[in-house]
């Protein structure tokens, strides 16, 4: 059946993904600052990537489908002319969100001319398609979340928009609009044909933004602005770390360089994702003030004092990481429980991450791919197991096997993360109960579903207070593990809805 909207009712959105942004306004030319800063987000997404620069008030684009450094050519590049960009790497999904058509980032032609790119998922899609069309009177060409939210923010601008000037508070009074209108998790770059950047986060600060500055190298005295999914793309290309984009903010950046920002919602909260640390960022990034590293650091001692109360640890002769997200903390583990760390596992570079490919035979076959047991290190020894998270299962009960198929005598397998149980709706591929190996089964069903002698997960209050210990962060979103979704506004019904209509 096919609504009035032209979009089927059980419509596959392509909203659950993991992706990294990038957006700056330079006084050099800015397609290669856009496609150096994509090479250190290519982790955040390998499915598709794409790039938009502004020479005046044209904009050019080039995406497609692929890792950042076989998408664009010579050509290409040469074609992305102007001194304004943004840039986006995303990674699989299933369905139509495989469609090259969805790749990053989307053009609305009014008013002014808009290209927006987004990483996040938004909650109320089935609401905003039937406001744009019915209300708004726009039109969807696509199944895309990132779709959506630009005809949002360029229907609100349209409404602000008096005369041919723009300034800079009808820009905010449109992400007002924005920011009531929208539900989920979104960071987003835009840049407006002739006017300049704009980027905001949403109102709970769940996914990340970062705002960075640098004196232009012509010797003109301005500034070059750049803001990005993570710190490590400032810090390479030389940028002053300002702060993190607060949520709720909309920060704009004049063709000049003359930044100026405002909150832009009535009671922002910063709740950032909690699976930004324990696996998804980069360790070297900083994000909303806490390192990374660090926070990986003191998961590991938290799962130590787990792992010393639940394992026989005087029985454990070795530990080992899955690498590489979870070095930092089995390093830890290790070292509090004084057994031996060693590296076992030998990780093949050039495949993608298991739990975000598109579908359960793929995430299989590759696991084998992307890892290989060195027998020298296993064979006779009882071996404690330390991953950063268990989501399916598939990795890890490959893992299991291949430890005892190199001679390991016990597995003990750890998470230092607590057990996923929920779907996650605010932009990972988390999206059915049904997919999830520790949804509705106890740890000891699970132990046994993955085929280890023991497991041991992070306790949630425990991966909560080492994420935000020293810093300013008094709360994470944590849903995928606790089931309470920090937005408030999603169903069971919501829930069901997702489940029964998006392909992973």
């Amino acid at each position: 059946m096919t609504d009035c909207v032209g979009k089927s009712n059980s419509t596959v959105w392509s909203q659950l993904r993991m992706c990294g942004i990038v957006g700056l306004v330079a006084h050099e030319p800015a397609n290669q600052l856009v496609y150096d800063s994509l090479l250190l987000l290519q982790h955040r997404g390998q499915d598709s990537t794409g790039i938009a620069t502004a020479e005046g008030s044209v904009f050019h684009v080039h995406k497609t489908r692929g890792q950042v450094r076989e998408s664009f050519r010579t050509r290409d590049m040469r074609a992305l002319l102007g001194t304004m960009g943004l840039g986006h790497v995303r990674y699989a999904t299933k369905g139509a969100a495989s469609n090259e058509q969805e790749a990053q980032p989307f053009y609305v032609n009014a008013p002014y001319g808009i290209v927006l790119i987004h990483n996040g998922n938004l909650t109320n899609t089935r609401e905003l398609t039937s406001e744009l069309f019915h209300i708004d009177r726009r039109h969807l060409n696509t199944n895309s979340d990132t779709e959506l939210l630009v005809n949002v923010l360029a229907h609100e601008l349209q409404e602000q928009v008096t005369s041919h000037e723009l300034d800079p508070e009808q820009i905010f009074a449109a992400v007002t609009r924005v920011h009531d209108r929208v539900e989920g998790s979104y960071a987003a770059i835009a840049m407006i044909a002739g006017h300049g950047l704009l980027a905001f986060r949403d109102p709970f600060g769940i996914r990340p933004l970062i705002l960075g500055r640098r004196p232009a190298e012509n010797g003109s005295g301005k500034l070059e602005w750049i803001v990005a999914s993570e710190s490590l793309v400032l810090e390479s290309g030389g940028y002053e770390i300002v702060r993190d984009v607060a949520p709720g903010e909309a920060v704009f950046i004049s063709l000049d360089g003359e930044m100026v920002s405002k909150q832009c919602h009535a009671a922002p909260r910063l709740v950032p994702c909690s699976f930004e640390y324990v696996y998804l960022a980069r360790p070297d990034s900083v994000m909303n003030g806490i390192s990374v590293y660090d926070a990986r650091l003191r998961l590991g001692d938290r799962l130590a004092d787990t792992v010393a109360k639940y394992a026989p640890t005087g029985n454990i002769d070795v530990v080992m990481p899955i690498p590489d997200s979870s070095r930092p903390a089995a390093s830890q583990v290790a070292q509090k429980l004084g057994i031996e760390y060693r590296e076992g596992f030998y990780k093949n570079r050039y495949v993608g991450r298991t739990f975000i490919m598109p579908g359960q035979a793929e995430r299989k076959r590759s696991v084998r791919q992307k890892l290989n047991a060195m027998g020298s290190e296993f064979k006779g020894k009882n071996i404690l197991i330390v991953d950063d998270s268990i989501v399916r299962g598939t990795t890890s009960r490959e893992i299991v096997e291949m430890a005892r198929a190199a001679g390991a005598n016990e597995v003990t397998f750890t998470s230092a993360a607590p057990p996923v149980r929920y779907p996650h709706v605010y932009g990972i591929n988390m999206p059915t109960r049904q997919e999830l190996i520790a949804h509705g089964r106890k740890i000891p069903e699970i132990a046994q579903v993955l085929g280890a002698d023991h497991l041991i997960y992070q306790e949630v209050e425990d991966m909560r207070s080492a994420i935000i210990e020293g810093s300013n962060v008094t709360d994470l979103e944590m849903s995928c593990f606790t089931g309470d979704y920090v937005t408030g506004t999603v169903s069971p019904e919501y829930l069901a809805w997702v489940e029964a209509n998006q392909l992973s």
